[in-house]
């Protein structure tokens, strides 16, 4: 019997269905029923959105659900098993798979190897190289530096005192007065929120997310067992709806909330200072510690947007005990720098550095000794310089190209980060996303930005790439487009009937 790692009952796996055609209502034509629903959960496996070696519902109880036959699923099940996407065994159920020599589908996106760069575009990740030749400078001045600590341990648990320092200055410089007992360095800031919510959030308690959030962030807190709580951002496509917030936060009473306040990560959005007022405020009166990222806060584009910036979060929480803030060299500088840090109150961070000892004991003193030799002698500044630069570039070169090439598609072009958020004219992004591969450019769907299936019509598409590439990437993704659009407009829709 195959050993099964979790079960998908009929009322989510229903969920998923829908959400793949929820940007195409109205669908009719003639690929059969069975096929589509095939069809739809074979996507579900790919992109990892229904695990490999999931028990899915018996086939009289899913066609219940979707209003079908019993055929229609039998023959659904059928067509899965003859692809390698379905195993099953009589009396005893049927397990997802993928078909033999296939790899397991990611949960996320895993960057592509260089030499694919030939024959691919890759807007999977919001990284770009290293902004030469500060960071190898950066470098080369830490070496010089290494010998005393070469003469020690090594094992720094809250970070080297230079860059604990470096960093607390750094928030004074912002107004927001900080010590350096209240900085923790981390391994990039996935290293800093897993570190947060292993302290804070016992398995199985809510943790209360934006909607849409960062993917990689999302699958951090399901595999750490949190009960995620979306609170939607404003029309899908950025801005913070502060009532939903204090709703939200006031009903579920979630332990800790998560935020990208600078440049959201998708949307790109930026709080305002009323903003970051009324979130600490909604989560001080509600209990809930409020986790900030800052990874994007220095990466504003425009010039508008780099006078004057708003206050960090935290400066608006005069106590100190609500808001607790993470950031990270990786966006600003170099996604290779992985080196984040943590911004709390002393007692939070001496609980923090304590718990180190099972977890991963401290970050690699050579890259901490570069980030310090970064934040004293202004080579952040020029790194940062040069990367606003590159990214606001690619960000135009982007822009212009998805208006000539997908003039159906609707965003909001954001004053700063590294990502667009795009919603795709009516058509599924998990389709358009599965479509590029085939088309040469990848790009991540909306629903990993998203709990239960949200945000099928949506892809996020990064500033990675300048003309000409940008411009061939839209075209790609026109390409992608017209074949899905061509598909679904042969395609049934999956039955609507059954409400979760």
């Amino acid at each position: 019997m195959p050993q099964w790692t979790s079960a998908v009952g009929s009322p989510q796996l229903v969920r998923l269905l829908h959400s793949q055609r929820a940007a195409a209502p109205g669908e009719t034509g003639g690929v059969p029923a069975y096929r589509a629903l095939a069809d739809g959960v074979r996507l579900l496996v790919l992109e990892g959105r229904v695990p490999v070696g999931a028990r899915l519902p018996a086939e009289r109880e899913l066609a219940a659900s979707l209003t079908v036959s019993r055929t229609t699923v039998a023959a659904a099940f059928e067509a899965l098993r003859a692809e390698g996407f379905l195993v099953s065994r009589r009396g005893a159920g049927s397990w997802t798979a993928v078909p033999a020599g296939s790899p397991l589908p990611s949960r996320g996106l895993e960057p592509l190897p260089p030499e694919s760069g030939a024959t691919t575009i890759d807007l999977g990740q919001a990284a770009l190289p290293a902004p030469e030749p500060h960071l190898s400078r950066a470098f080369e001045a830490a070496l010089a530096d290494l010998p005393p600590y070469a003469r020690t341990h090594g094992d720094y648990p809250a970070g080297l005192p230079d860059l604990r320092q470096a960093l607390a200055d750094r928030y004074c410089a912002r107004g927001l007065p900080t010590m350096p007992e209240q900085i923790m360095v981390t391994t990039g800031a996935m290293g800093a929120v897993a570190a947060i919510c292993r302290l804070l959030v016992p398995r199985g308690e809510r943790i209360a997310v934006e909607h849409p959030s960062y993917a990689n962030v999302l699958q951090l807190l399901r595999d750490l067992g949190a009960r995620l709580v979306p609170v939607p951002m404003a029309d899908g496509l950025g801005g913070w709806e502060l009532p939903a917030w204090h709703q939200a936060l006031r009903a579920a009473a979630p332990r800790m909330a998560y935020v990208v306040a600078d440049f959201h990560n998708p949307t790109g959005a930026l709080a305002d200072e009323d903003q970051r007022r009324d979130l600490v405020t909604a989560a001080r009166t509600a209990g809930t510690a409020l986790v900030v990222d800052e990874t994007m806060a220095d990466l504003a584009l425009d010039t508008a947007a780099q006078g004057a910036p708003p206050r960090p979060v935290a400066a608006f929480d005069p106590g100190g005990a609500t808001v607790i803030t993470v950031g990270s060299a990786s966006k600003p500088v170099w996604a290779g720098l992985r080196i984040g840090w943590v911004r709390a109150t002393p007692d939070v961070i001496r609980s923090l550095t304590a718990a180190r000892a099972w977890a991963d004991l401290g970050s690699p003193v050579f890259e901490q000794l570069a980030l310090t030799r970064l934040l004293t002698d202004g080579g952040w500044e020029r790194a940062v310089a040069v990367r606003r630069a590159e990214a606001g570039r690619n960000r135009d070169a982007l822009v212009a190209a998805v208006r000539r090439h997908l003039p159906d598609w609707e965003f909001s072009v954001p004053r700063g980060g590294l990502t667009l958020w795009a919603r795709t004219g009516g058509l599924s992004g998990s389709r358009i996303a599965e479509a590029g591969e085939r088309t040469g450019v990848r790009v991540p769907s909306g629903p990993r930005f998203g709990v239960d299936g949200a945000f099928e019509g949506y892809v996020r598409l990064p500033f990675t790439v300048d003309d000409p590439l940008a411009t061939e990437a839209a075209v790609r993704l026109a390409a992608a487009a017209r074949m899905v659009a061509g598909r679904s407009a042969a395609e049934p829709d999956i039955p609507r009937s059954f409400v979760a």
